[in-house]
């Protein structure tokens, strides 16, 4: 269609050009008229910077498997396109929404090079300081980003030391422990050795020995009342028996699952005068098993920490991979173990008949993490006390990862900011307003989903969904945003 020179000086966005420079945009642009329908589509190479005359625009973008509609408008003059052309290819030039008309609507068109070449040559120093906020506002971004980033993994590091030194600590002291009780029994095998007991009578030892230790292995879990109970009825019994120190004896007994019966069986297996000895080599097999059981899960739980761990960082793993996302949660959770405290309630509500999905896990974990912070924080900020639920669920195509939190909820005026960069509620010094937003975009740009947040005070809930399945765009991953 003819470019009326007089129609596109009227535009507000070219009112202050010179006619000469109206003339050059007529002579290298175009009107074209578009019907109803796509005029574009957000991740196309951006070839053209697209000017309203008249008609109605609606621009939108792919979030997930769907398109979310951000702004529709019938007002002249507005602008959409290849905006970030005057950067050349420093950065990749695409289309960042998607654009479409819902009537009849004539565009004046400027190819992408051509409005580059105009904004440098008539705009050079705006140019220069449009590029000095856009790269700027990147290198900040990504600097308080890699921030944000040591912060957590400071905080990780010292929850996973603190949940780190405490089995240690206690497989400590357990060894420890263990080198005097393997010393005692030492000593009773001397004494025991040295007296005048037949050679059935010792292999009746020995025999009985070996059952308690496989006893200990199956010990019953007991309520303290229940336990109570147990060691005063052993207590009677070992008194009546005249055993020394019954007292000190029963609760051990009672932990390794021993009860009157099983006495009476000893009793009845080796004579009344080595009895007392017997009873004593017993216990400090029961120590010693009792003590091994200590040290092998406190080493266990060092081992889980450390694969945790593993798991939560990704080591040795590709970026890009098939991942349960229980396992993801799981690590995440123990990892913030330390900083989540006894006074908040975590429960877990799996769905544990979701599939796996492809994912970045790393980055995903480090979602969870924001989440979990926040939540924390939250309800510290009632007191301390509340729950933390987490669940996962299907919801149609899509797999549904839920935090939801007691806390006071988030204000209505701010909710639409959350997910805004540097935005933050806590307090200066505590927040760089940084975690809501690197969230929003590795779920939403990195894994084609959504997020989203519902709240009210006493129940705010963030809520991730991630598709099942590997978008195309996926086969060959780009670096982590």
């Amino acid at each position: 269609m003819p470019c009326s020179p007089q129609e596109v000086g009227s535009l507000f966005l070219f009112e202050e050009l010179s006619p000469e420079q109206i003339g050059r945009l007529c002579s290298e642009g175009r009107i074209e008229r578009f019907e109803p329908g796509p005029v574009y589509t957000e991740g196309e190479p951006a070839t053209c910077f697209y000017v309203m005359i008249e008609g109605t625009v609606v621009l939108s973008r792919r979030v997930g498997g769907d398109d979310v509609e951000v702004n529709r408008t019938s007002q002249r003059g507005v602008y959409s396109g290849s905006m970030q052309a005057y950067l050349g290819d420093r950065v990749q030039q695409r289309y960042v929404n998607s654009m479409r008309v819902t009537e009849p609507t004539r565009f004046f068109v400027l190819p992408a090079d051509r409005f580059a070449s105009f904004m440098r040559e008539w705009f050079p120093m705006a140019v220069h300081l449009l590029e000095g906020l856009f790269f700027g506002a990147k290198s900040t971004q990504r600097a308080i980003g890699q921030r944000e980033r040591l912060l957590a993994l400071g905080s990780l590091s010292a929850g996973l030391t603190h949940e780190l030194n405490n089995p240690a600590a206690a497989a400590v002291r357990a060894t420890a422990t263990l080198r005097e009780r393997v010393g005692k029994m030492r000593h009773k095998l001397r004494v025991i050795s040295a007296g005048s007991f037949s050679p059935e009578a010792l292999a009746n030892l020995i025999d009985i020995q070996e059952r308690t230790a496989e006893r200990v292995a199956k010990a019953p879990s007991l309520s303290p009342l229940e336990a109570s109970d147990r060691e005063d009825v052993l207590t009677d019994w070992l008194d009546d028996h005249e055993i020394p120190e019954g007292w000190q004896i029963a609760p051990t007994f009672v932990q390794a699952g021993l009860d009157t019966d099983w006495l009476d069986q000893v009793a009845a297996a080796v004579d009344e005068d080595i009895l007392p000895s017997a009873i004593g080599w017993l216990n400090y097999t029961v120590e010693t098993e009792l003590l091994l059981d200590e040290i092998e899960d406190s080493t266990t739980r060092i081992s889980h920490l450390v694969g945790a761990a593993k798991q939560y960082s990704q080591l040795d793993r590709a970026p890009y991979q098939v991942a349960d996302v229980h396992e993801l949660l799981d690590s995440t959770l123990l990892m913030l173990s330390g900083k989540i405290g006894s006074r908040i309630k975590v429960v877990k509500e799996y769905d544990r008949e979701v599939p796996r999905i492809p994912a970045y896990p790393a980055e995903l974990n480090q979602v969870w993490t924001n989440l979990i912070d926040n939540a924390v924080h939250a309800i510290n900020g009632t007191g301390g006390e509340g729950t933390l639920t987490v669940r996962t669920a299907l919801d149609n195509d899509r797999l549904l990862v839920e935090f939801r939190d007691t806390g006071p909820g988030i204000p209505k005026d701010v909710r639409g900011r959350i997910f805004d960069p540097f935005f933050t509620t806590k307090p200066v010094g505590e927040g760089t307003g940084l975690g809501l937003d690197i969230s929003w975009r590795i779920v939403v740009n990195k894994h084609h989903g959504t997020l989203q947040v519902e709240s009210e005070p006493g129940d705010t809930r963030f809520q991730v969904l991630l598709p099942l399945a590997a978008a195309e765009s996926d086969t060959a991953p780009e670096e982590p945003a």
